[in-house]
């Protein structure tokens, strides 16, 4: 199956320092974790129709199903047209600590084990280079400018290409500047999660950082595609999240019903008019999109099609204004790990 928008997909640099990549990434996460069961093939069907489209920027984490996600990455960039496969670039986060179970336990920031958690990576990925490499949260233990720094000797060596960062407040941002070229700041961000406006992405763009903003249909939240009654299968995380839960979800999905009305003016999706409000935040953010099947990657594509004016975008505004949002975007001690909401 052939993915295609109507166009070639445009692209944006990731920060000033970073590589030019699609101006829509594939965050992969969702095939491999966090989300119930998937479907393998459809998974790597979904990589090599992104590729085809003319997507580039495949995000993972070396924590997603503890390596399953990069192995899954390898075997579609192993079967993919060469032409694509040297297009594609890696994001890879790291650092988190699991148990057996699946539980998490903590993070390790220290220079030894980001060296550690980079061979193994590139090891699973099958490649001689990640092409931005950052922590997935902050280890409380660990100075940021030491784990910023360890990073920055893989770049030397030749197996990381750039430095990025992940859900880190304005401050860390600075230090992390300081030691090195970072290019981008992986963070959560779309029409009901707009913490980052205040602080954080005015620090990114004093500093030259680009943006890749992860949950921009919060979790399918906003998709369009959620209803009231869906029932979430064993290991769905989102049956723990606070704005899945309860009268939170409902009034969550009032706001969507409302942003309904302003899509179907204009003739796209739910899910196409919230990628687009978050295209339309600036040329320096890249919205990955966790698409787990063919069809809501086409779907997501179509976004790139999507032109909001000023008009749009004050209806948007009025449907799901900033703060609207009912429930925090994790459980209490998920955002506990956060340095972004501190």
């Amino acid at each position: 199956m052939t993915t295609t928008s109507k166009k070639p997909v445009p692209t944006r640099r990731l920060g000033t320092t970073g590589p030019a990549v699609s101006a829509l990434g594939l965050g992969c996460m969702g095939m491999s974790a966090l989300y119930g069961e998937s479907d393998r093939a459809e998974s790597v069907a979904t990589i090599h129709a992104a590729l085809d489209a003319g997507v580039t920027l495949l995000d993972t984490g070396d924590f997603y199903g503890m390596g399953h996600n990069e192995l899954l990455i390898n075997e579609a960039l192993r079967t993919a047209p060469a032409a694509a496969r040297e297009r594609a670039l890696t994001s890879v986060k790291f650092g988190a600590l699991r148990t057996v179970e699946g539980g998490f336990t903590g993070y390790d920031g220290r220079p030894a084990a980001v060296k550690n958690f980079a061979a193994y990576s590139l090891q699973r990925l099958g490649t001689d280079h990640i092409d931005v490499y950052r922590i997935a949260r902050v280890d409380p233990d660990v100075p940021i400018e030491e784990t910023v720094g360890a990073i920055a000797e893989l770049v030397e060596a030749g197996h990381v290409r750039h430095i990025g960062l992940s859900e880190v407040g304005a401050d860390t941002l600075r230090r992390a500047a300081a030691v090195a070229p970072i290019a981008d700041l992986q963070i959560e961000y779309s029409l009901i999660s707009r913490s980052i406006e205040e602080k954080i992405l005015p620090a990114a763009r004093e500093l030259g950082i680009g943006v890749t903003a992860y949950g921009v249909l919060s979790r399918g939240l906003i998709s369009g595609h959620f209803t009231r009654d869906r029932e979430l299968g064993p290991g769905d995380f989102r049956g723990m999240s606070p704005r899945f839960q309860g009268e939170n979800l409902g009034r969550n999905l009032d706001l969507v019903d409302r942003l309904r009305a302003v899509a179907g003016s204009k003739g796209v999706t739910v899910a196409q008019t919230a990628i687009a409000w978050v295209l339309a935040q600036g040329q320096d953010i890249v919205p990955l999109v966790g698409a787990r099947r063919r069809d809501r990657l086409t779907e997501a594509l179509g976004a790139l099609d999507v032109t909001l004016d000023a008009a749009d975008l004050a209806a948007i505004e009025e449907a799901v204004p900033a703060g609207a949002a009912s429930g925090d975007r994790y459980p209490a001690a998920q955002m506990a790990h956060l340095d972004s909401e501190h």
